[in-house]
């Protein structure tokens, strides 16, 4: 494992921490806005509608996020521009690497002191981002490390699109060992509920996806957006009329243990969601990937594989396998590999198209909000040790 440097949250007090303010939106982002709005804002700046094709070039087609590089704009213009178009959304808090190199995580402070993390993940053949679009979830998914933070607020369009540009930049220096240097894919597998922050999570698919300069130019379908089965929400996807692919995260194929794994389960039922998403998949053509976090004496036993299996036989479905990657202090933990294969084997048995997802990040807190909490927990600890010294 390498852990990168850590950057100074303030310039005065490299190791401060500070002090938590209320939630609430960014300010205004370049990436909140179509090219229209752009036009509009630049010259409601008072400078020509052209600057918004330059500044739109500067990040997305660029990849540039710092003013000082995008010199062909008057220094005066520069300044004005950026600074009410290209605020600051993003700071790095902890940077880490691992599989030598070809995956990174990032924990990200926003502006109003959330945490969230994004993953930079390098194969041979492609280079994949993993977002968040909230900051923590209000799921409450007790196996996972994001679900037990509770929900602090939704992200901008701009907060999620930054996270990409920022990615992408990366993967354009080389730093990704192995990769091709271009980001190619994008997964909404992060922190947070995507149809839970359902409009802009829309908007953020139509920045990456329109081609550049107005957006980044990423194929439809290289975008996974993940949900837990918010029916409504994944209703209205279908009349979106996307091609991204849709990942539901199932994690039980009954009932009585969905509603313990899976809290929105009591509201809609296994039956409901998997209607929802093959409807989504007849009307896209695109295949479903479904989630399933293989858990320990939980959710890995051979009868709920042959369940899964009937459920999904002749559907237009894939098998995501996913092996825990337990949390400090949980009681959940991965499935043993015998029983992991069973299940694989039973799920093909039955005509199921079922894959194990590459395990990445185990060494730096892989999964999502686990960088997060780990953080949470110093500063919570270092307010502790605060006030016993003060006593």
């Amino acid at each position: 494992m390498t852990i990168l440097p850590v950057i100074p949250i303030s310039p005065d007090q490299p190791d401060a921490v500070p002090t938590r303010r209320r939630p609430s939106m960014p300010p205004r982002h370049l990436a909140d806005l179509d090219l229209a709005a752009r036009k509009a804002a630049v010259t409601g700046l008072g400078e020509p509608a052209f600057r918004a094709k330059q500044l739109s070039t500067h990040y997305f087609g660029r990849l540039v996020r710092d003013a000082a590089e995008m010199t062909d704009l008057p220094s005066g213009a520069r300044d004005k521009l950026t600074s009410e178009l290209l605020p600051t959304l993003l700071t790095p808090v902890r940077e880490q690497a691992c599989d030598d190199g070809a995956t990174r995580k990032t924990l990200w402070r926003l502006h109003d002191g959330a945490l969230v993390e994004s993953v930079l993940m390098g194969y041979p053949d492609r280079v994949t981002a993993c977002v968040s679009s909230q900051a923590g979830c209000g799921m409450a998914c007790p196996f996972c490390a994001t679900g037990q933070q509770g929900l602090t607020r939704n992200l901008s369009i701009a907060e999620i699109v930054d996270q990409v540009v920022y990615l992408a930049g990366v993967a354009a220096s080389g730093a990704v060992t192995g990769s091709p240097p271009r980001l190619s894919r994008v997964v909404f597998m992060g922190m947070g509920e995507p149809l839970a922050n359902y409009p802009r999570v829309i908007e953020a698919v139509r920045r990456l996806t329109t081609p550049a300069p107005e957006g980044l130019g990423l194929s439809q379908r290289h975008i996974t957006v993940s949900t837990v089965g918010l029916v409504p929400a994944m209703r209205r996807l279908i009349a979106e009329q996307l091609s991204v692919t849709l990942a539901l995260s199932l994690h039980a194929p009954d009932d009585d243990l969905r509603d313990e794994l899976v809290p929105v389960n009591q509201r809609w039922k296994v039956a409901e969601v998997l209607d929802a998403a093959f409807d989504y998949a007849a009307q896209t053509g695109r295949r479903v990937s479904i989630e399933y976090a293989l858990i320990r004496d939980v959710n890995d036993q051979p009868w709920r594989a042959d369940l899964l299996g009937r459920l999904l036989h002749g559907k237009l479905a894939h098998v995501n396998l996913i092996p825990l990657n337990p949390t400090p202090g949980s009681k959940w933990d991965a499935s043993p590999k015998p029983v992991e294969r069973e299940f694989v084997r039973r799920l093909r048995e039955s005509g199921v198209s079922t894959t194990v997802r590459d395990t990445r990040g185990r060494e730096i807190d892989g999964a999502c909000g686990q960088l997060a909490a780990g953080e949470l927990t110093q500063v919570s600890a270092g307010v502790a040790a605060d006030a016993e010294v003060a006593q």
